[in-house]
């Protein structure tokens, strides 16, 4: 009898305002699904699969793509791209079974499974390519607000301040329905690419026949290449997924949900990405040296071909790409350094209790906005580069997943099928390839064909 009283007290004491935040969205998850009410369901288990595909929809995949279509138009790419997106889809899938299955984020995993040093390795690499990258994020809020004509550092400090305000909503819900509304307006690249009227048979035609390629293969097609492919399976897409799959409160019951979730994420980021080659085809065709353009200098361009509604469409849409990306990006530093630390995880953690997690999360944004403003920096480059740089990182990423999700001491049955690993191992042998090829391009220009 009196053992009773105390193990109450140390249950009520280990149970955080996380657990509680948390229990309360299961709470609403479970009387849905009790009472099959299927649409609602899916409405609130999206999020993850949806944010982490528009989410890498960023600023310079955008910008890649606009690049992409402004120096080969409608051809080689729009299907090249849809394929990437694929490749993303089965990557991201296995994420949202990791984190569902195991309630543990992807940094927190390959800390116990793979030790202290891949632990730290994994998180310290992470850190550094987002931090690359979120500088990209606002490369590309300044160039897509400088078409209207707002200052560089008003962009920036804005974009900034819209970051923190929305993590200081501290509850996960609140955070990713407001990113959710937020990545939707990345469709804002549909109408743009109605507006530059392109011949329906042509882009119909360019699935099938993967051509025509202008120019054929050149360092600059190689290194669109690249830069596509890293527009779309990035490592931090990993750790963010998971991370926000397990924060989210996601079961082994939602795990079909969790696919429905990606693979509309996917297929939505697809849509974006090949409607941003189309709207800016008419560049190509009409011979716009875009060798050197920003996102707002693309707006600019495009005007006389999809007017002044599409471009502000256009510049909006650059905009939106990396508030999006800054909001997601810094969030997967923050889960990663929260993970391999021990400390806060969770973006429902308290202020008091998760001070480090939302220190880290800041932190990463405020240091790539100030670093944006540098004058004179090279801003296109860095943009295509960052995804060359992540297209290099992505293989010894996707080998620790890979052996993640085939441990059956953590997975049980929800451990990858024969099928699945045929198409992970594929996507990991080209990411290698294409990695390898591009190194040897780099090194030996003298293989390409003259």
């Amino acid at each position: 009898m009196s053992k009773l009283p105390m193990d109450i007290d140390t249950m009520t004491a280990s149970i955080s305002l996380e657990d509680i935040k948390r229990a309360h969205d299961r709470r609403h998850v479970h009387r849905l699904r009790t009472g099959r009410r299927r649409w609602p369901l899916l409405w609130l288990l999206i999020g993850p699969g949806i944010l982490v595909m528009l989410g890498e929809n960023d600023g310079p995949s955008m910008i890649s793509y606009a690049t992409t279509g402004a120096s080969y138009g409608i051809g080689f790419f729009l299907p090249f791209i849809a394929l990437t997106f694929a490749m993303a889809f089965v990557v991201q899938e296995m994420t949202v079974r990791l984190g569902a299955v195991t309630k543990r984020g992807h940094a927190e995993l390959i800390y116990e499974r793979f030790g202290r040093f891949w632990g730290f390795f994994a998180m310290g690499d992470l850190t550094l390519g987002n931090l690359l990258t979120l500088v990209t994020e606002f490369i590309a809020i300044r160039a897509g607000l400088g078409f209207f004509g707002v200052p560089p550092a008003l962009a920036v400090l804005g974009a900034l301040l819209l970051n923190v305000g929305v993590v200081l909503s501290r509850r996960y819900w609140t955070w990713e329905r407001i990113v959710l509304g937020l990545a939707i307006f990345n469709v804002i690249f549909v109408p743009v690419a109605i507006l530059a009227h392109p011949v329906a048979g042509d882009v119909i035609r360019s699935f099938f026949t993967w051509g025509p390629l202008p120019g054929g293969v050149t360092g600059g097609f190689v290194l669109l290449v690249m830069s596509n492919i890293g527009a779309t399976v990035t490592p931090w897409m990993l750790f963010f997924q998971q991370s926000a799959v397990v924060d989210k409160g996601m079961t082994t019951a939602d795990i079909r949900h969790g696919r429905i979730d990606t693979a509309l994420g996917a297929i939505i980021a697809a849509v974006a990405a090949i409607a941003t080659v189309i709207a800016t085809a008419p560049l190509f065709l009409h011979h716009v040296d875009a060798s050197s353009f920003q996102g707002a200098d693309f707006a600019t361009a495009l005007i006389p071909y999809v007017g002044n509604i599409g471009a502000t469409l256009f510049a909006l849409g650059i905009f939106e790409a990396g508030l999006v990306a800054a909001l997601t990006i810094s969030l997967s530093s923050a889960y990663a350094f929260g993970e391999v630390t021990g400390s806060a995880r969770s973006l429902n953690s308290s202020l008091r209790g998760g001070w480090p997690f939302y220190a880290v999360l800041i932190a990463a944004a405020a240091i790539a906005a100030v670093l944006v403003l540098i004058p004179n920096a090279p801003l296109l480059f860095i943009t295509l580069i960052v995804n060359v740089i992540a297209v290099l990182a992505m293989p010894p990423a996707i080998v620790f997943l890979l052996l993640l999700v085939n441990d059956r001491e953590i997975m049980g049955e929800h451990a990858n099928s024969r099928l699945a690993n045929v198409f992970g191992i594929g996507v990991t042998v080209f990411l290698v390839l294409a990695g390898l090829g591009y190194a040897l391009i780099t090194v030996f220009p003298k293989l390409l064909p003259t």
